[in-house]
Protein backbone atom coordinates (compact mmCIF):
# COMPACT_ATOMS: atom_id res chain seq x y z
CA UNK A 1 0.00 0.00 0.00
CA UNK A 2 1.45 3.71 -0.96
CA UNK A 3 1.67 6.51 1.05
CA UNK A 4 -0.07 9.51 -0.01
CA UNK A 5 2.36 12.23 -0.15
CA UNK A 6 1.32 15.57 0.56
CA UNK A 7 3.12 18.34 -1.55
CA UNK A 8 2.53 21.96 0.77
CA UNK A 9 1.12 24.34 -2.20
CA UNK A 10 1.93 28.02 -1.84
CA UNK A 11 0.68 30.28 0.70
CA UNK A 12 -2.12 32.58 -0.43
CA UNK A 13 -1.66 36.32 -1.00
CA UNK A 14 -5.13 38.44 -0.09
CA UNK A 15 -6.01 39.14 -3.82
CA UNK A 16 -5.91 35.56 -4.56
CA UNK A 17 -7.62 34.37 -1.76
CA UNK A 18 -9.93 37.16 -2.40
CA UNK A 19 -10.40 35.61 -5.63
CA UNK A 20 -11.14 32.43 -4.94
CA UNK A 21 -13.80 33.78 -2.50
CA UNK A 22 -15.85 35.67 -5.09
CA UNK A 23 -15.31 32.62 -7.09
CA UNK A 24 -16.84 30.07 -5.09
CA UNK A 25 -19.55 32.88 -3.89
CA UNK A 26 -20.69 34.05 -7.59
CA UNK A 27 -21.66 30.84 -8.55
CA UNK A 28 -24.59 29.55 -10.77
CA UNK A 29 -26.68 32.32 -8.94
CA UNK A 30 -25.36 34.66 -10.90
CA UNK A 31 -26.42 32.96 -14.52
CA UNK A 32 -30.07 31.45 -13.36
CA UNK A 33 -31.17 32.97 -10.72
CA UNK A 34 -32.37 36.70 -11.14
CA UNK A 35 -34.77 35.80 -13.57
CA UNK A 36 -36.53 33.33 -12.05
CA UNK A 37 -37.06 35.21 -8.85
CA UNK A 38 -38.50 37.80 -10.61
CA UNK A 39 -40.84 35.26 -11.90
CA UNK A 40 -41.83 34.16 -8.18
CA UNK A 41 -42.35 37.51 -6.91
CA UNK A 42 -41.92 40.36 -9.35
CA UNK A 43 -39.47 43.26 -8.69
CA UNK A 44 -39.81 42.77 -5.14
CA UNK A 45 -37.52 39.97 -5.54
CA UNK A 46 -34.88 42.73 -4.74
CA UNK A 47 -36.37 42.30 -0.88
CA UNK A 48 -35.71 38.36 -1.55
CA UNK A 49 -32.26 39.27 -2.87
CA UNK A 50 -31.61 41.63 0.51
CA UNK A 51 -32.49 38.58 2.81
CA UNK A 52 -30.22 36.52 1.81
CA UNK A 53 -27.67 38.37 1.54
CA UNK A 54 -28.15 39.60 5.26
CA UNK A 55 -27.99 35.87 6.10
CA UNK A 56 -24.69 35.96 3.93
CA UNK A 57 -23.53 38.36 5.82
CA UNK A 58 -24.19 36.04 9.05
CA UNK A 59 -21.99 33.44 7.77
CA UNK A 60 -19.03 35.37 6.59
CA UNK A 61 -18.87 36.34 10.43
CA UNK A 62 -19.22 32.86 11.52
CA UNK A 63 -16.61 31.21 8.97
CA UNK A 64 -14.16 34.12 9.43
CA UNK A 65 -14.30 33.69 12.96
CA UNK A 66 -13.81 30.06 12.77
CA UNK A 67 -11.04 30.82 10.32
CA UNK A 68 -8.88 32.88 12.77
CA UNK A 69 -9.33 30.42 15.67
CA UNK A 70 -8.50 26.97 14.16
CA UNK A 71 -6.19 28.29 11.55
CA UNK A 72 -4.55 25.63 9.71
CA UNK A 73 -6.60 22.91 10.99
CA UNK A 74 -9.76 24.91 9.50
CA UNK A 75 -12.72 23.29 7.31
CA UNK A 76 -15.93 22.56 7.80
CA UNK A 77 -15.18 19.07 9.38
CA UNK A 78 -12.65 20.15 11.92
CA UNK A 79 -15.94 22.85 12.74
CA UNK A 80 -18.36 20.75 13.01
CA UNK A 81 -16.80 18.13 14.77
CA UNK A 82 -14.86 20.22 17.38
CA UNK A 83 -18.34 20.88 19.18
CA UNK A 84 -20.81 18.15 17.68
CA UNK A 85 -18.21 15.04 17.63
CA UNK A 86 -16.16 13.17 15.19
CA UNK A 87 -19.15 11.35 13.67
CA UNK A 88 -20.58 14.57 12.99
CA UNK A 89 -17.71 16.18 11.56
CA UNK A 90 -17.49 13.16 8.93
CA UNK A 91 -21.06 13.94 8.02
CA UNK A 92 -20.73 17.36 7.73
CA UNK A 93 -17.51 16.70 5.34
CA UNK A 94 -19.66 13.66 3.14
CA UNK A 95 -22.32 16.37 2.45
CA UNK A 96 -20.07 19.01 1.33
CA UNK A 97 -17.81 16.18 -1.04
CA UNK A 98 -21.33 15.36 -2.48
CA UNK A 99 -22.32 18.51 -2.86
CA UNK A 100 -19.19 18.95 -4.85
CA UNK A 101 -19.41 16.17 -6.98
CA UNK A 102 -23.33 16.06 -7.93
CA UNK A 103 -22.90 20.55 -7.90
CA UNK A 104 -20.18 20.40 -10.35
CA UNK A 105 -21.68 19.31 -13.10
CA UNK A 106 -24.52 21.17 -12.27
CA UNK A 107 -22.60 24.31 -12.60
CA UNK A 108 -21.67 23.58 -15.85
CA UNK A 109 -25.28 22.24 -17.07
CA UNK A 110 -25.87 26.12 -16.46
CA UNK A 111 -23.08 27.41 -18.46
CA UNK A 112 -24.03 25.38 -20.54
CA UNK A 113 -27.25 26.93 -21.34
CA UNK A 114 -25.55 30.33 -22.17
CA UNK A 115 -23.29 28.46 -24.23
CA UNK A 116 -25.75 26.68 -26.20
CA UNK A 117 -27.86 30.42 -26.39
CA UNK A 118 -26.24 31.23 -29.81
CA UNK A 119 -26.90 27.35 -31.18
CA UNK A 120 -30.40 27.75 -30.66
CA UNK A 121 -30.17 26.04 -27.00
CA UNK A 122 -31.71 22.72 -27.48
CA UNK A 123 -31.22 20.40 -24.87
CA UNK A 124 -28.77 18.01 -26.59
CA UNK A 125 -26.31 20.92 -26.96
CA UNK A 126 -26.91 22.16 -23.79
CA UNK A 127 -25.74 18.51 -22.53
CA UNK A 128 -22.97 18.93 -24.98
CA UNK A 129 -21.39 22.12 -24.08
CA UNK A 130 -21.94 21.52 -20.31
CA UNK A 131 -19.60 18.21 -21.09
CA UNK A 132 -16.98 20.20 -23.14
CA UNK A 133 -16.80 22.80 -19.84
CA UNK A 134 -16.71 19.94 -17.10
CA UNK A 135 -13.83 17.88 -19.05
CA UNK A 136 -12.09 21.55 -19.17
CA UNK A 137 -12.95 22.28 -15.68
CA UNK A 138 -10.92 18.76 -15.00
CA UNK A 139 -8.35 19.21 -17.14
CA UNK A 140 -7.56 22.28 -15.67
CA UNK A 141 -7.46 20.58 -12.11
CA UNK A 142 -5.43 17.81 -12.83
CA UNK A 143 -2.84 20.40 -14.42
CA UNK A 144 -2.39 21.63 -10.87
CA UNK A 145 -4.01 25.10 -11.68
CA UNK A 146 -5.60 26.05 -8.12
CA UNK A 147 -6.39 29.10 -6.40
CA UNK A 148 -3.49 31.34 -5.51
CA UNK A 149 -2.52 31.00 -9.34
CA UNK A 150 -3.09 33.81 -11.82
CA UNK A 151 -5.82 31.98 -13.08
CA UNK A 152 -8.48 32.42 -10.66
CA UNK A 153 -7.88 36.35 -10.59
CA UNK A 154 -8.22 36.54 -14.30
CA UNK A 155 -11.93 34.34 -14.32
CA UNK A 156 -12.87 36.61 -11.55
CA UNK A 157 -11.71 40.00 -12.90
CA UNK A 158 -13.67 38.90 -16.44
CA UNK A 159 -16.25 37.94 -14.91
CA UNK A 160 -16.85 40.86 -12.89
CA UNK A 161 -16.16 43.08 -15.84
CA UNK A 162 -18.74 41.13 -18.52
CA UNK A 163 -21.28 41.37 -15.25
CA UNK A 164 -20.23 45.47 -14.95
CA UNK A 165 -20.55 46.00 -18.86
CA UNK A 166 -24.60 44.38 -18.58
CA UNK A 167 -25.45 46.03 -15.59
CA UNK A 168 -24.18 49.58 -16.82
CA UNK A 169 -24.50 49.66 -20.25
CA UNK A 170 -27.92 47.98 -20.01
CA UNK A 171 -29.39 50.72 -17.81
CA UNK A 172 -30.13 53.28 -20.43
CA UNK A 173 -33.38 50.48 -21.69
CA UNK A 174 -34.67 50.84 -17.51
CA UNK A 175 -38.46 51.65 -17.37
CA UNK A 176 -40.16 52.56 -13.88
CA UNK A 177 -43.03 50.95 -15.56
CA UNK A 178 -41.62 47.72 -14.61
CA UNK A 179 -41.87 48.24 -10.92
CA UNK A 180 -45.21 48.43 -10.44
CA UNK A 181 -47.15 46.23 -9.59
CA UNK A 182 -44.08 46.27 -6.97
CA UNK A 183 -45.23 42.61 -4.99
CA UNK A 184 -47.76 40.81 -7.34
CA UNK A 185 -47.52 37.48 -5.29
CA UNK A 186 -47.22 39.19 -1.84
CA UNK A 187 -45.04 38.38 0.83
CA UNK A 188 -45.62 34.50 -0.26
CA UNK A 189 -43.99 34.85 -3.59
CA UNK A 190 -41.62 36.64 -1.64
CA UNK A 191 -40.52 33.58 0.57
CA UNK A 192 -41.17 31.45 -2.29
CA UNK A 193 -38.11 33.65 -4.19
CA UNK A 194 -35.98 33.67 -1.00
CA UNK A 195 -36.31 29.73 -1.01
CA UNK A 196 -35.83 29.53 -4.44
CA UNK A 197 -32.24 31.47 -4.24
CA UNK A 198 -30.63 29.31 -1.80
CA UNK A 199 -27.58 29.03 -4.33
CA UNK A 200 -26.93 32.24 -3.53
CA UNK A 201 -25.96 30.84 0.15
CA UNK A 202 -23.55 28.04 -1.20
CA UNK A 203 -19.89 29.60 -1.24
CA UNK A 204 -18.33 30.32 2.13
CA UNK A 205 -18.00 27.11 3.29
CA UNK A 206 -16.15 26.09 -0.22
CA UNK A 207 -13.02 28.38 1.12
CA UNK A 208 -13.46 27.49 4.88
CA UNK A 209 -10.71 24.62 4.18
CA UNK A 210 -8.26 27.19 2.37
CA UNK A 211 -7.54 29.34 5.77
CA UNK A 212 -4.55 27.88 6.74
CA UNK A 213 -3.17 28.40 3.02
CA UNK A 214 -2.87 32.28 3.88
CA UNK A 215 0.51 33.86 5.27
CA UNK A 216 -1.17 35.41 8.62
CA UNK A 217 -4.74 34.32 8.73
CA UNK A 218 -5.94 36.70 11.56
CA UNK A 219 -4.91 39.76 9.51
CA UNK A 220 -5.55 38.49 5.82
CA UNK A 221 -8.96 36.92 6.96
CA UNK A 222 -11.36 39.53 8.21
CA UNK A 223 -9.86 41.84 4.57
CA UNK A 224 -10.56 38.45 2.55
CA UNK A 225 -14.11 38.11 3.99
CA UNK A 226 -15.48 41.63 3.49
CA UNK A 227 -13.75 42.27 0.22
CA UNK A 228 -15.23 39.15 -0.76
CA UNK A 229 -18.88 39.77 0.38
CA UNK A 230 -18.61 43.40 -0.56
CA UNK A 231 -18.14 42.52 -4.13
CA UNK A 232 -20.95 39.72 -3.87
CA UNK A 233 -23.31 42.14 -2.89
CA UNK A 234 -22.89 44.40 -5.32
CA UNK A 235 -22.73 42.08 -7.98
CA UNK A 236 -25.90 40.18 -7.40
CA UNK A 237 -28.04 43.52 -6.54
CA UNK A 238 -26.97 45.21 -9.70
CA UNK A 239 -28.14 41.74 -11.37
CA UNK A 240 -31.05 41.73 -9.54
CA UNK A 241 -32.23 45.55 -10.14
CA UNK A 242 -31.65 45.69 -13.70
CA UNK A 243 -33.06 42.47 -14.42
CA UNK A 244 -36.42 44.42 -13.02
CA UNK A 245 -35.93 47.73 -13.99
CA UNK A 246 -34.22 46.40 -17.70
CA UNK A 247 -35.78 43.23 -18.88
CA UNK A 248 -39.39 43.39 -17.05
CA UNK A 249 -41.90 40.78 -16.80
CA UNK A 250 -40.18 39.59 -19.78
CA UNK A 251 -37.32 37.58 -18.05
CA UNK A 252 -38.94 33.77 -17.82
CA UNK A 253 -35.81 33.19 -19.54
CA UNK A 254 -32.91 30.88 -18.28
CA UNK A 255 -30.24 32.91 -20.12
CA UNK A 256 -31.27 36.59 -18.12
CA UNK A 257 -27.56 37.65 -18.21
CA UNK A 258 -27.17 37.14 -21.58
CA UNK A 259 -30.76 39.61 -22.80
CA UNK A 260 -28.84 42.06 -20.61
CA UNK A 261 -26.14 41.68 -22.94
CA UNK A 262 -27.80 41.98 -25.58
CA UNK A 263 -29.67 45.38 -23.78
CA UNK A 264 -25.90 46.80 -23.66
CA UNK A 265 -23.96 46.26 -27.01
CA UNK A 266 -26.43 44.28 -28.85
CA UNK A 267 -26.15 41.04 -30.62
CA UNK A 268 -22.31 40.87 -29.36
CA UNK A 269 -23.87 40.48 -26.33
CA UNK A 270 -24.70 37.03 -26.43
CA UNK A 271 -21.43 36.19 -27.09
CA UNK A 272 -19.69 38.03 -24.24
CA UNK A 273 -22.50 36.38 -22.17
CA UNK A 274 -21.77 33.07 -23.22
CA UNK A 275 -17.44 34.17 -21.91
CA UNK A 276 -18.70 35.38 -18.87
CA UNK A 277 -20.97 31.62 -18.52
CA UNK A 278 -17.50 30.19 -19.10
CA UNK A 279 -15.56 32.23 -16.50
CA UNK A 280 -18.08 31.29 -13.89
CA UNK A 281 -18.10 28.31 -14.37
CA UNK A 282 -13.91 27.79 -14.40
CA UNK A 283 -13.84 29.98 -11.38
CA UNK A 284 -16.85 27.92 -9.53
CA UNK A 285 -16.12 24.59 -10.37
CA UNK A 286 -11.91 25.51 -9.54
CA UNK A 287 -12.77 27.01 -6.30
CA UNK A 288 -15.20 24.01 -5.07
CA UNK A 289 -12.90 21.41 -6.21
CA UNK A 290 -10.00 23.38 -4.92
CA UNK A 291 -11.77 23.54 -1.53
CA UNK A 292 -13.30 19.77 -2.08
CA UNK A 293 -9.30 18.42 -2.15
CA UNK A 294 -8.14 19.89 0.90
CA UNK A 295 -10.99 18.78 3.22
CA UNK A 296 -9.55 15.50 1.59
CA UNK A 297 -5.90 16.32 1.80
CA UNK A 298 -6.63 17.44 5.55
CA UNK A 299 -8.98 14.59 6.81
CA UNK A 300 -7.01 11.63 5.21
CA UNK A 301 -3.69 12.31 3.93
CA UNK A 302 -0.53 11.50 5.40
CA UNK A 303 2.40 14.27 4.96
CA UNK A 304 6.06 12.95 4.56
CA UNK A 305 9.50 15.07 4.66
CA UNK A 306 10.56 13.17 1.10
CA UNK A 307 9.26 14.57 -2.25
CA UNK A 308 10.22 11.74 -3.72
CA UNK A 309 8.09 9.85 -6.09
CA UNK A 310 5.09 11.69 -5.02
CA UNK A 311 2.14 9.39 -5.56
CA UNK A 312 -0.92 11.53 -5.63
CA UNK A 313 -4.96 10.16 -5.95
CA UNK A 314 -7.73 11.77 -8.37
CA UNK A 315 -10.17 9.64 -6.84
CA UNK A 316 -11.72 13.44 -6.71
CA UNK A 317 -11.71 14.17 -10.23
CA UNK A 318 -12.83 11.10 -11.10
CA UNK A 319 -16.01 11.17 -8.90
CA UNK A 320 -17.01 14.14 -10.42
CA UNK A 321 -16.49 12.65 -14.08
CA UNK A 322 -18.73 9.81 -13.37
CA UNK A 323 -21.19 12.17 -11.89
CA UNK A 324 -20.85 14.53 -14.61
CA UNK A 325 -21.48 11.50 -17.08
CA UNK A 326 -24.58 10.24 -15.16
CA UNK A 327 -25.88 14.18 -14.79
CA UNK A 328 -25.33 15.58 -18.14
CA UNK A 329 -25.63 12.51 -19.84
CA UNK A 330 -29.34 12.00 -18.09
CA UNK A 331 -30.46 16.02 -18.69
CA UNK A 332 -29.40 15.21 -22.88
CA UNK A 333 -31.45 12.26 -23.19
CA UNK A 334 -34.07 13.66 -21.14
CA UNK A 335 -34.64 11.37 -17.83
CA UNK A 336 -34.50 14.59 -15.87
CA UNK A 337 -34.06 18.48 -16.32
CA UNK A 338 -31.36 21.01 -14.12
CA UNK A 339 -34.53 22.52 -11.96
CA UNK A 340 -34.86 18.58 -10.63
CA UNK A 341 -31.64 18.36 -9.80
CA UNK A 342 -30.24 21.98 -8.58
CA UNK A 343 -32.01 21.09 -5.08
CA UNK A 344 -29.63 18.35 -4.11
CA UNK A 345 -26.33 20.00 -3.30
CA UNK A 346 -28.11 23.32 -2.49
CA UNK A 347 -29.60 20.87 0.44
CA UNK A 348 -26.45 19.44 1.22
CA UNK A 349 -24.55 22.91 1.36
CA UNK A 350 -27.06 24.02 4.19
CA UNK A 351 -27.23 21.19 5.63
CA UNK A 352 -23.19 21.62 5.94
CA UNK A 353 -23.75 25.12 7.54
CA UNK A 354 -26.08 23.89 9.82
CA UNK A 355 -23.51 21.64 11.17
CA UNK A 356 -21.25 24.36 11.36
CA UNK A 357 -23.17 27.30 12.93
CA UNK A 358 -24.50 25.12 15.09
CA UNK A 359 -21.10 23.85 16.88
CA UNK A 360 -20.29 27.42 16.10
CA UNK A 361 -22.89 28.49 18.76
CA UNK A 362 -21.82 25.74 21.28
CA UNK A 363 -18.51 26.55 21.08
CA UNK A 364 -18.11 30.84 20.83
CA UNK A 365 -19.32 33.62 23.38
CA UNK A 366 -20.98 36.70 23.77
CA UNK A 367 -22.03 38.34 20.03
CA UNK A 368 -20.53 35.53 17.75
CA UNK A 369 -22.80 33.25 19.56
CA UNK A 370 -25.64 35.00 18.39
CA UNK A 371 -24.97 35.69 15.13
CA UNK A 372 -24.14 31.94 15.17
CA UNK A 373 -27.21 31.35 16.45
CA UNK A 374 -29.29 33.20 13.90
CA UNK A 375 -27.40 31.59 11.61
CA UNK A 376 -27.99 28.25 12.43
CA UNK A 377 -31.37 29.41 12.90
CA UNK A 378 -32.22 30.69 9.62
CA UNK A 379 -30.01 26.99 8.15
CA UNK A 380 -32.60 24.65 9.73
CA UNK A 381 -35.42 26.91 8.01
CA UNK A 382 -33.90 26.58 4.50
CA UNK A 383 -33.03 23.11 5.03
CA UNK A 384 -36.52 22.45 6.20
CA UNK A 385 -37.64 24.22 3.19
CA UNK A 386 -35.91 21.75 0.51
CA UNK A 387 -38.93 19.24 0.66
CA UNK A 388 -37.89 15.45 -0.19
CA UNK A 389 -34.11 16.34 -0.81
CA UNK A 390 -34.06 16.93 3.26
CA UNK A 391 -33.52 12.98 2.75
CA UNK A 392 -30.12 13.01 0.91
CA UNK A 393 -27.92 14.60 3.95
CA UNK A 394 -29.84 12.34 6.26
CA UNK A 395 -29.05 9.51 4.05
CA UNK A 396 -25.85 10.46 4.03
CA UNK A 397 -25.61 11.34 8.40
CA UNK A 398 -27.22 7.41 8.53
CA UNK A 399 -24.68 5.57 6.27
CA UNK A 400 -22.22 7.65 8.00
CA UNK A 401 -22.87 6.71 11.66
CA UNK A 402 -23.41 2.84 10.27
CA UNK A 403 -19.65 2.74 8.93
CA UNK A 404 -18.42 4.79 11.78
CA UNK A 405 -20.20 2.33 14.43
CA UNK A 406 -18.13 -0.57 12.14
CA UNK A 407 -14.68 0.63 12.36
CA UNK A 408 -12.08 -0.39 15.22
CA UNK A 409 -9.78 2.28 15.67
CA UNK A 410 -6.37 2.02 15.94
CA UNK A 411 -4.77 1.92 19.77
CA UNK A 412 -2.30 4.43 18.94
CA UNK A 413 -5.27 6.44 17.16
CA UNK A 414 -5.49 10.43 18.44
CA UNK A 415 -8.11 12.90 18.04
CA UNK A 416 -6.04 15.84 16.98
CA UNK A 417 -6.97 19.13 18.01
CA UNK A 418 -9.94 20.81 16.06
CA UNK A 419 -11.05 17.49 15.15
CA UNK A 420 -13.47 16.34 17.98
CA UNK A 421 -11.06 17.81 20.69
CA UNK A 422 -13.03 19.44 23.97
CA UNK A 423 -11.34 23.07 23.37
CA UNK A 424 -13.27 26.28 24.32
CA UNK A 425 -13.08 29.27 22.59
CA UNK A 426 -13.76 32.75 23.84
CA UNK A 427 -14.69 36.01 21.53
Amino acid sequence: MGTTVVESPPPLSTVHATALYVGALLGPAALLLPGLAVDLAGPASVISWGILLMLSALLAIVFAGLGRRFGSQAGVRAFTAERLGATAGRVVAHCFLGGVIIGAPLVCLIGGQYLAAPFGGSTPVVAGCAAVLLLLVLLVTLAGARAGTPLQLTLVILLIVLIGVAVLGSAIHADNAHWAPFAPHGAGGITSAAASLMLAFVGWEASASLTGRLRDARRQLPRVVTAAFIITSVVYLGLATSTVAVLGASTGTRTPLSDLLAAAVGPPGRILAALCAVALTLACTNAYLTGAAALIRTSTAIPRPSRRTPTRRHGLELAVGVSGFLVIGGVGIGWWTVDDLVAIPSTLFVAVYLGCTVSATLMTKSWLRAVSATAATASLALLTAGGWTVLVPVAIASATRIWTSNQSPAPTQRTPTGYGATRRWQC
